[in-house]
C-alpha cells in the first residue's frame, strides 16, 4: 500500500504529521470555544478502554470511584495558599448566575484538592474511618494560552486520585504505589516505556511536599510528563481542618494524597506507536481489535467472515466485518489509518487457495495461512505478539535517544544534534536549573532517588553533585 497522503511525512514536519494522525483518524476535532476540543467517537473509544483498564487496576488496589462538583466556592479555593497562589494564571470564574451577580465567584475546577479535603473533613472523624481512596473521571478547565489536541488544551478529561490516611507512611506508601500503577499501565497496556522520579521543588506541584512522576519519550526526542502522584502530608489537612482521633483518643491531623493522568496519554499512544500512514495502537488498548475485510460479495467470503467475527467475539476479541460498498483499497486503507492491530482479508481468489491473509498494523506485514486455521488461537498469540514488538520497539528508541552529560558543553551538543533523556548531576541549587532551561528550554524531568551519581559534579557549576537527574525538552 502507498503512504496515505492526507498525512505529512514525521520526519519532515512532527507537529503537522500529529495534526494531520489526529485529523486523519477522527479522534478530535475543533470546537467553537477557542482552546477546547469535541472528542469525536475513535477518540472517546480510546478514552473509554483507557478508563476501563485503569479501573480494574484502581478496584484492585482499594480505590472507588465518585463525582465532585465542578464549581469550587472562591473562599474555599483560597484555604490553601499555596495551591490557589499555583493555578491563579489558569483559572476561570463564574460571577453571574442566570441574570443575577454572584455573592461569591465559583471556580471551574483546574483541579479537585480543595474539593476533596472540604468532604474529608465533614465524614473523618476516628481512625476507623480511614483511609479513605477515592477517585474521579472527569473533565478540568486551565486557561491554557496554548494549545494541541490531547496534549494540551483548556479543558481536558483526565482521572483524579485523592486519598486520605491515618499515618505519614501509609500515605507515603499510597503515592509511591499509585505511581506504580501508572508504570505499569504504560508499559503494559499502551506498550509505552517510562522513567519514574521526583519532581525537584521547582517542578512539583504546588501545595504538595513532593511530587512523583512518570516520563515518557515521545518518537522525536521530545519527553511527555504522563502522570503524577503527589504527597501532602498535613498541608491540606491542616488548612481544611481534617482530623481525627487515633487509637490513643487524641485529635491529629490526617494525612493525604493525590494523583492523576489525562487524556494527554491518547496524545502519547500517537507521538510513540503511529506513522505516516496513520494511528497504530496497541492491541491491549485498542477499541477494536481486529477488521474483517472481505473481497468481493461470494457467499463463501461473507460466511467465513461471519465464522471468523462470532468465534472472535465469543472469545472477547472486538472485531467488525466491513460490508460497506467501498473499493478494498479504501476499506484497508481505513482500517490502516484507524491503527486496527490485525486486517483479516478474504478473498474468493484466495479462498480457492485454501488461504486467507492476515496483516499487521504496527509493520505492515502480510501473513497467508490456511482458511482453516484456528483463528480464536492464532489471533490471540498475534495481538500478543504485535503487543510485546510494539513495547520493545518503543524501548529500543528510547534506550538510542538516552544520552550522558558531564558538563554543559555535552548537554548543548546533545540537544543540538538530537533531543533525548539527558542523565546528568546536579548541585540541587535552583540557579544551576534555570540556567540548563536557558538550552532549548531543557527542563528537569525528574530526579532518580535510587540511581547512583554519574560522577558526583553538578553539570551546570561543576561543584558537588546531590542528584542523578534525567533532563529533557518537554511538551
Amino acid at each position: 500500500m502507498k503512504k496515505n497522503e492526507k498525512i505529512t511525512s514525521r520526519d519532515v514536519d512532527f507537529a503537522k504529521w500529529y495534526t494531520d494522525v489526529v485529523n486523519a483518524a477522527h479522534l478530535s476535532s475543533y470546537s467553537n470555544v477557542k482552546g477546547c476540543i469535541i472528542l469525536e467517537p475513535n477518540g472517546y473509544a480510546i478514552w473509554e478502554r483507557i478508563q476501563q483498564e485503569m479501573n480494574k487496576m484502581f478496584k484492585k488496589t482499594g480505590h472507588k470511584n465518585v463525582a465532585m462538583p465542578m464549581l469550587i466556592p472562591e473562599g474555599l479555593m483560597r484555604k490553601e495558599g499555596e495551591l490557589v497562589n499555583g493555578f491563579a494564571p489558569e483559572v476561570a470564574w463564574v460571577t453571574e448566575g442566570g441574570s443575577k451577580k454572584l455573592e461569591e465567584r465559583l471556580c471551574i475546577r483546574p483541579t479537585s484538592e480543595t474539593l476533596f479535603s472540604d468532604y474529608y473533613a465533614s465524614v473523618v472523624k476516628s481512625y476507623r474511618d480511614l483511609p479513605l481512596k477515592y477517585n474521579q473521571w472527569c473533565s478540568v478547565l486551565r486557561w491554557e494560552k496554548e494549545t494541541r489536541p490531547f496534549l494540551r488544551s483548556r479543558e481536558f478529561w483526565w482521572q483524579e486520585g485523592h486519598t486520605v490516611h491515618a499515618t505519614r507512611e501509609e500515605a507515603e506508601k499510597e503515592t509511591r504505589d499509585m505511581l506504580n500503577v501508572y508504570k505499569t499501565f504504560f508499559e503494559k497496556i499502551l506498550a509505552i516505556p517510562a522513567i519514574t522520579g521526583r519532581k525537584t521543588e521547582k517542578e512539583k506541584f504546588a501545595g504538595a511536599d513532593y511530587t512523583l512522576t512518570i516520563e515518557a519519550l515521545m518518537h522525536n526526542g521530545i519527553a511527555l510528563q504522563s502522570g503524577t502522584s503527589h504527597y501532602f502530608g498535613q498541608r491540606f489537612s491542616r488548612a481544611y481542618d481534617i482530623k481525627f482521633l487515633n487509637k490513643s483518643n487524641e485529635l491529629e491531623y490526617a494525612y493525604q494524597t493525590s494523583w492523576g493522568t489525562s487524556s494527554r496519554m491518547i496524545g502519547a499512544l500517537i507521538m510513540v506507536h503511529s506513522d505516516d500512514n496513520g494511528l497504530v495502537l496497541p492491541p491491549r488498548i485498542a477499541p477494536t481489535q481486529v477488521a474483517i475485510i472481505p473481497i468481493g460479495d461470494a457467499d463463501e467470503v461473507n460466511s467465513l467472515a461471519n465464522s471468523y467475527k462470532e468465534m472472535l467475539e465469543e472469545n472477547d476479541i472486538t472485531c467488525y466485518i466491513d460490508n460497506s460498498e467501498k473499493s478494498p483499497g479504501f476499506k484497508f486503507a481505513e482500517a490502516e489509518v484507524n491503527g486496527i492491530p490485525i486486517r483479516i482479508e478474504i478473498g474468493k481468489r484466495d479462498l480457492e487457495n485454501n488461504n486467507v491473509t492476515f496483516v499487521r498494523r504496527d509493520t505492515r506485514e502480510k501473513i497467508v495461512e490456511s482458511k482453516d486455521i484456528d483463528v480464536v488461537s492464532y489471533v490471540e498469540k498475534l495481538l500478543d505478539t504485535i503487543q510485546n514488538d510494539m513495547y520493545k520497539s518503543a524501548k529500543e528508541r528510547m534506550d538510542k535517544l538516552t544520552f550522558t552529560a558531564h558538563n554543559l558543553t555535552d548537554m548543548e551538543n546533545i540537544l543540538n544534534t538530537q533531543p533525548g533523556f539527558i542523565h546528568a548531576d546536579w548541585c540541587g541549587d535552583e540557579e544551576c536549573e534555570l540556567k540548563i532551561k536557558e538550552i532549548k528550554g531543557c527542563k528537569s524531568r525528574c530526579i532518580l532517588e535510587e540511581e547512583k551519581l554519574i560522577d558526583g559534579k553538578c553539570v551546570c557549576c561543576g561543584r558537588e553533585a546531590k542528584y542523578h537527574v534525567v533532563w529533557g525538552i518537554q511538551y
